[in-house]
């Protein structure tokens, strides 16, 4: 049977001589004997112990958790539970980094955007940031409704220049009207937006906003604080949270 001191038992392990040391305080791994001098000595199976201990370590798992497991007369039941437990925190620290690397590049993708930046521009951005799931809401909830609206009208129209029928075009006008004014309003009532001078959030009146020109991320409007005219960010905004 083979023996190693706490140096070998270390460079076996790929860890710290200290570390070792630790776990024996801890109660962890005890060593299984000790010479005259009182150097520790480690056995084959301390060495299996230490490895196992230094997997579950590497696997996130607590040392208090590793003690109490190794203590378990049927380890091999507990693990599994454990280690399903440390997946699902690992998928949710994976899921949170994903986000903010994509945080990330949407900030440098907006700054790249901007000739010179400063505080408040980054501030604009963040805002944007904060609010672009909110907004796709907002989109998506205009869009769903009026997909079978535009099916309904080009089934129409087919039917009239194909058939003759015409009052299922006569149909869709009675409902893509109510429809309209429905969307207007909501879009209105939850999208706001960030004058680049003075960076306040406001919402314009809502007959400047669906007739100003537009792409897909700004919209050129009067700012109701500084009053300038120009292109403006567009972001996320109820009534309670814009000015």
């Amino acid at each position: 049977m083979s023996q190693y001191t706490t140096g070998e038992l270390a460079k076996e392990c790929g860890v710290t001589v200290r570390t070792v040391q630790f776990y024996d305080q801890k109660g962890i791994l005890i060593p299984s004997a000790l010479t005259e001098g009182g150097r520790r000595l480690y056995s084959d199976e301390d060495l299996k112990r230490m490895k196992i201990i230094c997997f579950l370590r590497d696997m996130g798992l607590s040392l208090d958790t590793i003690r109490q497991l190794l203590k378990e007369e049927d380890p091999g039941s507990v693990i599994s539970v454990l280690l399903d437990q440390q997946e699902q925190v690992l998928q949710e620290e994976i899921g949170e980094r994903r986000e903010k690397l994509d945080r990330l590049a949407d900030l440098k993708k907006g700054l790249k955007d901007v000739p010179s930046f400063s505080i408040e521009t980054i501030g604009d951005i963040a805002t944007v940031m904060e609010g672009k799931k909110k907004l796709s809401a907002v989109h998506r909830n205009m869009i769903l409704p009026a997909i079978p609206l535009g099916i309904l009208q080009w089934a129409a129209i087919l039917l009239w220049i194909f058939k003759g029928i015409w009052w299922p075009f006569v149909v869709w006008v009675v409902l893509v009207i109510p429809f309209g004014i429905w969307a207007a309003r909501y879009y209105h009532r939850n999208v706001a937006y960030i004058c680049p001078r003075c960076h306040e959030i406001f919402r314009p009146a809502m007959k400047e906003m669906l007739f100003a020109s537009h792409t897909p991320t700004t919209r050129k409007l009067t700012c109701t604080k500084c009053g300038r005219h120009g292109f403006c960010v567009e972001t996320w905004g109820q009534a309670s949270d814009v000015s």
